[in-house]
């Protein structure tokens, strides 16, 4: 927690606070003033006895609402700004923790979302970027706050009202302990069993919730649609029944307060009248002693929202603390040579720990010794499951390999699964180089075969391509992150089969474009097109986790490779 309270603009807390506190003791004070005045004005004085205290009600009376507005300014603009800093923070170890996208997120991290589970689930990290950051903004305006405001008006009061009677000090201090310790205490109790019940009930649901609006078409495809919502309204029930629960204790605390404010102020009235005081005195001890609680009444319920709270910051504290299981980043080649040596990849079953020889695992890469020079055009060719995605991933620096050695230059691609944002083509396209111009774009597009089809439509660049791109097909949906990733420009571009989904001529057509358009500049292309491998530099073709075709005869690599991609061909046929 300390270290998420570190991002807190200590000055602008504080600001907050005091404005605060000041707002309630002007609340106060107006009550005290104004229960004298009513009182005093009862007995007809000479009006010039009142006005001093007409001139402090109505300065009260200001003065509060100004002080107040400040208050809210003040701690919603320090709560937001810690927020914002936050969210940035959250979303970066996030990505950190899922940095290898071939290999799951360490179970064991105590801040990984899905800890003790499988793995990690995008509904679980979506709680961690949204309600858990959201909870540090109600830590601050909700519960810290009032803190300050209710022990500095529980003291002026006790104050007060000693000062105008000693008798009555101690019934008001008894009452206002009670209210703001006593109270507090028992709420945080009855409330620390339903907080971390209620944190993971409502992960659940963001898992279930999330499953259920990416996978609707598909859900929907199979029927399954009412059992996935059946499973979902699990979790949504069980979080009912805890939020019902948590009301109940809210309900408590609230009638308790309101119990010890009657209970107090009656007791000080007692205590007045037997002590004999005058009508005046007696109005502002009554009025002080009632209003002493509209401060330390709010500490119960902030107590139970602290509670209710903590687990979520406590969450975000260790994803922030602990150390990210990971690896420092591959050199650089400073020539823009890759060089792979003896690299060997193992994946494991997420959770499965350290094991003896692979652990269980599949052998993905197994001994590629690999060096592609500066400008060299590369395809890489092999039968499912042969490593190729998996030697792109290791070149991106995305899959960090078991044993051996890697050097690699600034990479760009475009991956089977590479994500496309529900926004338009224009904006896809401009996450590459945000500054591109409109010709930029267009001729991206032409590269990759899709500036014909843009032509053809009514908003043409600015059409939206839907959730996850659902509003193309699966070749356009190819071809646009292939022009996202040509507008990008880097030294290295790698392609994972950047035609799948196209007919043979237009993916023969597009791949021969790529070629044409990165001349002199490295990339590297996994495909199973064998028509257009002699115009590549160089074939690489693999099989079950190795490079079988030697890299210096390129023109028996590609022999092997047209072989390999017929035989393929030939099985998916069958």
């Amino acid at each position: 927690m300390i270290a998420v309270l570190r991002l807190v603009r200590l000055p602008r807390l504080l600001l907050a606070a005091c404005a605060g506190t000041a707002a309630e003791l002007c609340a106060l004070a107006l009550t005290a003033t104004a229960a004298w005045l009513i009182a005093r004005a009862a007995q007809q004085p000479p009006i010039a006895a009142l006005s001093l205290a007409i001139v402090a009600v109505r300065g009260c009376a200001v003065f509060r609402g100004v002080l107040r507005y400040a208050e809210r300014l003040a701690g919603h603009d320090v709560a937001l700004r810690a927020v914002a800093e936050l969210r940035g923070r959250v979303f970066d170890a996030l990505t950190r923790l899922r940095a290898d996208p071939a290999r799951p997120a360490d179970p064991a991290h105590p801040a990984a979302p899905g800890h003790g589970s499988a793995g990690e689930r995008d509904g679980e990290a979506l709680t961690r970027l949204v309600t858990d950051v959201e909870a540090v903004q109600d830590l601050l305006v909700r519960c810290l706050a009032p803190a300050a405001s209710a022990l500095a008006v529980g003291a002026a009061a006790t104050a007060l009202v000693t000062g105008l009677l000693p008798e009555a000090g101690p019934p008001l201090a008894a009452g206002l302990l009670a209210a703001g310790v006593l109270l507090p205490a028992g709420a945080a109790l009855a409330a620390r069993r339903l907080g971390d019940r209620i944190a993971a009930a409502r992960a659940e649901l963001a898992v279930h919730g999330l499953d259920l609006l990416e996978g609707a078409w598909e859900l929907a495809a199979c029927g399954a649609t009412a059992r996935a919502l059946a499973r979902a309204g699990r979790p949504a029930a069980a979080l009912a029944r805890l939020e019902r629960r948590s009301g109940r204790v809210s309900a408590a605390v609230t009638a308790a307060g309101l119990l010890l404010q009657g209970a107090t102020t009656l007791a000080v009235t007692l205590v007045a009248i037997g002590s004999g005081v005058d009508e005046v005195r007696l109005a502002v001890l009554a009025l002080t002693a009632l209003a002493a609680f509209e401060a330390v009444g709010p500490l119960g319920e902030a107590a139970q929202r602290y509670v209710l709270l903590a687990p979520a910051v406590r969450r975000i504290g260790a994803l922030l603390t602990a150390p990210v299981p990971g690896h420092a980043p591959p050199p650089r080649s400073p020539s823009g040579r890759i060089r792979l040596r003896g690299v060997r990849v193992v994946f494991r079953p997420s959770g499965g720990g350290a094991a003896r020889g692979d652990g269980g695992g599949v052998v993905a890469l197994d001994g590629i010794d690999w060096s592609v020079p500066a400008g060299r055009s590369v395809a890489v060719v092999g039968a499912s499951g042969a490593g190729k995605s998996t030697l792109l991933g290791v070149v991106a620096g995305l899959v960090r390999p078991d044993a051996g050695s890697v050097e690699l230059p600034e990479a760009r691609g475009a991956f089977q699964d590479a994500h496309l944002f529900a926004t338009t083509i224009r904006a896809n396209l401009a996450l590459a180089r945000p500054g591109a111009s409109e010709a930029e774009l267009r001729g991206a597009l032409r590269t990759a075969g899709l500036l014909e089809w843009v032509a053809t439509l009514p908003d043409g660049l600015d059409t939206p391509v839907g959730e996850g791109g659902r509003g193309l097909s699966g070749g356009q949906r190819q071809r646009l992150l292939l022009a996202r990733a040509l507008l990008a420009d880097p030294p290295v571009l790698l392609l994972d089969e950047p035609t799948e989904g196209l007919d043979a001529a237009m993916a023969d057509a597009v791949l021969r474009a790529v070629l044409r358009t990165r001349r002199g500049r490295t990339t590297v292309v996994v495909t199973h097109r064998s028509e257009v491998l002699p115009e590549f530099d160089e074939v690489v073709v693999m099989d079950r986790g190795r490079i079988t075709a030697p890299a210096d005869a390129p023109a028996q690599a590609s022999a092997e490779a047209s072989a390999e991609v017929s035989a393929v061909a030939a099985r998916t046929a069958d």
